[in-house]
């Protein structure tokens, strides 16, 4: 692992997944940045409507790629429509609010780490449509164009909250869709087509393209079920972010194999929205201490290869859920760092 992606990505911290219910970005960003010291990250605010969601967040990104909205999402356009201009107004909305509680905490220059994230290069081509309506993932000339464009505006991106925040970052990218992809299985333009499943070896090459262009660390997330393991441990990512709750048995040896491979695991172990009862940090601290003693690894890991994150974003929980969410992350966290060999699990 490099010495960079060490230095902002330490284990044994707690940090979130990226959205965030409600609509306020200033008290969005306020409890973020609050409650997550050790990698605090810019809210996105899906319930804001159409350009604040993941896909057209990452469409808000690219460069020299104009868009605009369709019945089913976004498509590609001739010139930006008043859904792109609405997307980079909320993203700019965002990174002000984030900036005003940075400067409220007394951040800037602290050495304090944020991360930000964006949709994928794989779930940005099974979403977006080209001007005819078909997928970009459909075309391999636009696959490549999109890949290039999102790395770009990444680059920028990134490069402008570090300057803004005066902080080092983190970049995450947002792949749920990416085991579709490999897969197969999303719909073309009519219920009789269907879209052909990308080879794994091009699939990583997109995503390469985009990871290869960040002078950031780079964390590669899905907590879709299961998680397309093999492609994000092959990635030029750092670290791999996932829901504990999919896993299976049959991907145990992905996940050792991801931390014999020297990056960092971001694990997703409280639940994104209120569960039946109310678990305790030590319950749902459990699979992850499980996770690495069925894996072979001393528990020290916890502390030295692990962050800890909700299972998925937190956009479909209750105010009152979200900010409980975050205290139990930051207690485990810490349970990892302080007391891992006194947890209770085998």
């Amino acid at each position: 692992m490099s010495a960079g992606v060490e230095a902002a990505l330490r284990g044994g911290i707690a940090t979130g997944v990226g959205s965030w219910p409600g609509t306020d970005p200033r008290e969005a960003a306020a409890t973020v940045v609050g409650e997550l010291p050790g990698l605090a990250h810019l809210v996105e605010l899906p319930g804001r409507g159409v350009g604040a969601d993941l896909v057209g967040r990452g469409c808000a990104l690219l460069v020299d790629l104009p868009f605009d909205s369709t019945t089913r999402g976004y498509r590609f356009a001739a010139r930006a429509g008043g859904v792109a201009r609405q997307a980079r107004d909320l993203l700019r909305t965002d990174l002000d609010a984030l900036e005003e509680a940075w400067e409220k905490a007394g951040a800037p220059g602290s050495g304090r780490v944020v991360k930000v994230q964006a949709a994928g290069v794989l779930t940005l081509a099974a979403e977006v449509e080209l001007g005819h309506g078909h997928r970009v993932l459909t075309d391999s000339g636009a696959r490549r164009d999109l890949a290039e464009s999102l790395a770009e505006g990444l680059a920028r991106h990134v490069a402008e909250v570090g300057k803004r925040l005066n902080a080092p970052v983190v970049l995450q990218l947002d792949e749920p869709l990416a085991g579709a992809v490999l897969e197969g299985s999303l719909r073309g333009v009519s219920v009789l087509d269907t879209v052909r499943s990308l080879p794994e070896p091009e699939a990583l090459d997109l995503l390469d393209t985009v990871i290869r262009a960040q002078s950031v660390p780079v964390v590669v997330h899905s907590c879709a079920e299961p998680p397309p393991l093999s492609l994000f441990r092959s990635s030029a990512a750092g670290a791999l972010a996932i829901d504990v709750g999919v896993l299976r048995t049959a991907d145990l040896d992905g996940v050792g194999e991801t931390l014999d491979a020297g990056k960092m695991l971001v694990l997703g172990l409280v639940p994104s929205t209120a569960p039946a009862g109310k678990p305790g940090w030590r319950e749902l601290a459990e699979p992850g201490v499980r996770l690495v003693d069925r894996l072979g690894f001393p528990r020290r890991t916890l502390a030295e290869r692990v962050l800890v994150s909700p299972a998925c974003g937190l956009a479909g929980a209750t105010p009152e859920w979200a900010r409980r969410a975050l205290d139990l992350t930051a207690d485990i966290a810490r349970a990892y760092t302080e007391e891992p060999e006194t947890l209770g699990a085998e």
